[in-house]
């Protein structure tokens, strides 16, 4: 406090002595309520938890487990401590509230989970590489995504690491399902009071291939209503529903005999990485622009070209993809707001992710249009991206003109095509590859598009050929390689 500033008065409390309370019925224990209530009843469910755990260590001398998300079996005998990694603190008395949080990690520790993580259709095999190279078991490419193994903290890694899932999706419960009300026994069946209870708020949606069901919206509604009612019943309230910003998200999948639940861990779409505000036309998705770098072969230390950049989505995402950082580093998750996070150990998790980024580009990334705007919503979004000026050269200009910065390196691109550029205007995919021809020998090309016959425009053959989805639009990646003996002089 400085000479100037007035003297401040401090409030002090004098000592109340406190009558005791006496004791209704002897010594019958007080009734809790509200937050110290759910406190008590997480407790007594994790010590139950805990109680199971280790019965079933003492009857089994191996266990399946995942640590970071790298699935693995570990053999050990029955009194053997289960394993923590080194950041983890190690072991001390502890007080009830503390001892609920370490009891759950425990049981998050040595447990595996089924997980289903959904992508654009035509990235599943793209994504399936990912997984796999991320170090999690078990990972099948099926439709519009993927399904995989790991523990708790393997999948709260795939919330951050992974660029091409839209969701990680934890599978808590699956059931034949012929009619609604089976949907409703489904849900009352999982314990829900395990990760969200009356203090939450809750979103449940519903999908479905080939059901029979003549309603997803009454089956939606029937999958709420079992999970409110198992929570009411348990816990005496219910959470209360919010289609826009929940705590708690459950996805409910019926096939054409089975009805699957899932709690989804992302919250918002895992796309949303948080820096892209500013959008051009048409924009991609970022997990389908990282989806397009890693269809293409791309190189993160070869040059990369954009020339109908936009916002900038597809330079952004290679350029996190060339320093190392993870996609969530920056966003909030649904797991977060669970209960029994445990928080810090999630920041350790971060801290280490941060400490692998580089600091600087092998290789320039370049990205060129013809709309200035479109420029500064880019520069914007790279900024909010955390990424200096210098990372990534944006240039106003005709795509018809570029010049290659390097003897070799890739070209990926989303060009106007449907309404962004007129059908019937075919001397400008001419002219553009009169460009690639003379200035980009030794490059690959990937061009997206819903155009089916953009080869024939640009009188290049399509080395691939890749259906995906852009939205709802089907499209095709197509790939060229420009070997600069291939082509003549002319127009």
């Amino acid at each position: 406090m400085s000479e100037q500033d007035p003297e401040r008065k401090t409030l002090t409390l004098k000592a109340r002595a406190v009558k005791p309370r006496p004791a209704a019925g002897g010594d019958q224990t007080r009734a809790r309520i509200g937050a110290r209530a759910r406190q008590v009843a997480q407790l007594k469910i994790a010590k139950e938890k805990l109680s199971r755990l280790q019965a079933a260590n003492s009857d089994t001398p191996t266990a399946e487990r995942s640590e970071e998300g790298k699935p693995s079996i570990v053999r050990k005998s029955p009194r053997e401590p289960t394993a923590r990694p080194a950041s983890a603190p190690k072991a001390l008395p502890l007080r009830e509230g503390v001892q609920t949080e370490r009891a759950a990690a425990l049981v998050l520790d040595t447990e595996i989970f089924h997980i289903f993580a959904p992508c654009p259709t035509g990235l599943e095999e793209a994504l399936a590489a990912e997984l796999s190279a991320l170090g999690y078991a078990q990972v099948q490419a099926t439709r519009a995504g993927c399904h995989f193994v790991a523990d708790w903290w393997g999948v709260q890694r795939a919330n951050l690491y992974s660029r091409l899932a839209t969701r990680i999706l934890v599978r808590l419960g699956q059931a034949p399902v012929q009619r609604e009300d089976d949907i409703l026994e489904l849900a009352q069946s999982i314990g829900w009071e395990r990760w969200f209870g009356a203090e939450h708020t809750l979103r449940v949606d519903t999908s479905a291939v080939k059901s029979p069901m003549q309603s997803l919206q009454y089956c939606n509604l029937r999958a709420k209503d079992g999970i409110c009612d198992r929570l009411r019943e348990l816990e005496g309230a219910r959470p209360s529903i919010d289609t826009v910003r929940p705590d708690a998200r459950v996805h409910l999948f019926l096939s054409h005999d089975t009805g699957t639940m899932y709690l989804d861990t992302s919250g918002e779409s895992l796309f949303k990485r948080g820096w892209r505000l500013d959008k051009g036309d048409a924009p991609l998705r970022e997990n389908l622009a990282a989806g397009l770098l890693a269809l293409s072969g791309w190189d993160p230390e070869a040059a990369l070209l954009d020339p109908f950049c936009g916002s900038g989505t597809i330079l952004i995402e290679a350029a996190w993809i060339a320093l190392g950082v993870p996609p969530g580093i920056t966003r909030p998750f649904g797991f977060e707001r669970l209960r029994d996070h445990d928080a810090r150990r999630w920041e350790d998790l971060k801290d280490d992710a941060r400490s692998r980024i580089l600091p600087e580009l092998a290789s320039p990334l370049i990205g060129i249009d013809a709309d200035p705007e479109a420029l500064e919503a880019a520069r914007r979004n790279a900024e909010r991206a955390y990424l200096t000026e210098d990372t990534i050269q944006f240039e106003l200009g005709d795509a018809r003109d570029a010049v290659a910065p390097a003897p070799a390196g890739w070209i990926v691109t989303n060009p106007p095509y449907g309404e962004r550029l007129a059908e019937e205007d075919l001397e400008f995919w001419r002219e553009w590859s009169a460009c690639l021809k003379k200035e980009f020998a030794g490059w690959q090309v990937n061009v997206i598009t819903s155009d089916l016959d953009l080869p024939k425009h640009l009188r290049l053959k399509a080395e691939r050929r890749t259906p995906i989805f852009n939205g709802a639009l089907d499209c095709r990646l197509f790939g060229f390689e420009l070997v600069a003996s291939s082509y003549r002089d002319d127009r």
